[in-house]
């Protein structure tokens, strides 16, 4: 079959194998092209390893650091006639290039917040690494099932306290407009806090400490991000504030169990990924921040900024924010940068959007998500969406 891009609203329904392929193998370069990263954590597990920073993660630790690795992500396979989603591809072609490169790579597809997927994984561990020494958390999923009660909660991505006006952007149609959004109940704030929050990652820990499979003195990484001014009316001040406010209690909480470097939370620049280009105001914040990091020489993805948190941030000392924080996010909030983004922001609307930001790149950094719009792949070819070609 031909596979091509299918855009509803904020999502992409298809992906493309030949393109996820390609997408991992150019991350895998990057990497080795830079050279190997020292490292004493190589028997890696990954929670949210298909996409963005869990693959980046999966990625620098078996082609910069020798890794074995166990990765934990929930995917849709393929059918005759479906495409799988990109991250089950990603998985596929992920676990053939590391395993070609004499690597242990062990993927779980399944819900990380279950009881039964924590059981698998360290199973996968006990059989295939004995003991992990480094624990990644980069789940994202719009919905929980707590394990305790089986109770479901839904986040809800709003402003807490009181409606926040914006500017946002249609990212299919270019249009810059105002948005009122209100704010998130009581209800809503608590849900997003047990969605997003630091609660899960508390239970991984828990349960791979009893299970015996944590290495002493491992360490394990939480992403987030906390991000600019502009945004943090939506995003740091919203219900997702408080669902980050709590990654840092549980940090501290495993710290404090564990041990003073068992656990740290990572702040992480925006980068362009399904779930960020639904909530309002960020896409148009995404749009002006490529521009101006392509223009100052500061531009990063996934595998560039996880790259730089192993080979820089992660050696010797770590330096540390007051909240206990490593930052990887200090190039996108530097003064410079922030200081011309507000200059831009103010004056942003649709006649000089093409001016001010990169809306084209915008999108193809979205479509490259799925495999699509990469150069070297001959889109046009009859493929079969159930096989993820092995070069």
């Amino acid at each position: 079959m031909i596979i091509e891009p299918k855009i509803r609203g904020f999502i992409c329904t298809t992906a493309h194998p030949v393109g996820c392929a390609t997408n991992v193998q150019r991350q895998i370069d990057h990497v080795v092209i830079k050279g190997a990263i020292p490292s004493p954590r190589n028997r890696v597990l990954v929670l949210g390893c298909s996409t963005g920073y869990g693959l980046a993660s999966r990625i620098v630790t078996t082609f910069g650091s020798d890794a074995d690795t166990v990765g934990v992500s929930f995917e849709r396979a393929p059918t005759p006639d479906k495409t799988a989603s990109a991250g089950w591809y990603n998985n596929r072609a992920f676990e053939y290039r590391a395993k070609a490169a004499g690597r242990v790579a062990v993927t779980i597809e399944g819900d990380a917040f279950s009881d039964a997927i924590k059981a698998e994984a360290i199973e996968a561990i006990r059989s295939h690494l004995g003991q992990v020494d480094l624990v990644v958390y980069s789940v994202a999923s719009p919905v929980r099932t707590d394990p305790k009660d089986g109770v479901s909660y839904r986040s809800a991505i709003k402003p807490y306290g009181a409606p926040v006006t914006s500017k946002t952007l249609n990212t299919g149609t270019g249009e810059v407009s105002e948005i009122s959004v209100e704010p998130a109940s009581e209800e809503e704030a608590a849900a997003t806090v047990k969605v997003m929050g630091g609660e899960d990652w508390e239970l991984w820990i828990a349960a791979l400490s009893d299970a015996g499979v944590l290495a002493d003195g491992f360490q394990s990484l939480n992403y987030t991000y906390l991000g600019s001014e502009l945004t943090w009316p939506i995003y740091h001040k919203g219900t997702l504030g408080k669902a980050k406010a709590d990654l840092d209690r549980a940090a501290a909480a495993i710290r404090a169990k564990h041990g003073e470097h068992a656990a740290h939370v990572v702040a992480l620049k925006a980068v362009v990924t399904q779930a960020s280009s639904a909530i309002p105001v960020v896409p148009l914040y995404g749009t002006l921040l490529i521009k101006v990091e392509d223009e100052m020489g500061l531009g990063e993805g996934p595998i560039q900024q996880i790259d730089r948190l192993f080979r820089d941030k992660l050696q010797g000392e770590l330096h540390l924010d007051d909240a206990g924080r490593i930052r990887v996010d200090d190039w996108e909030l530097s003064d410079t940068m922030q200081k011309e983004l507000a200059r831009r922001w103010a004056m942003l609307d649709t006649d000089n959007l093409a001016e001010l930001a990169d809306l084209p790149k915008y999108r193809q950094e979205f479509l490259k998500l799925f495999g699509f719009g990469l150069g070297g792949v001959d889109y046009g070819a009859d493929v079969d969406p159930q096989v993820v070609p092995a070069k």
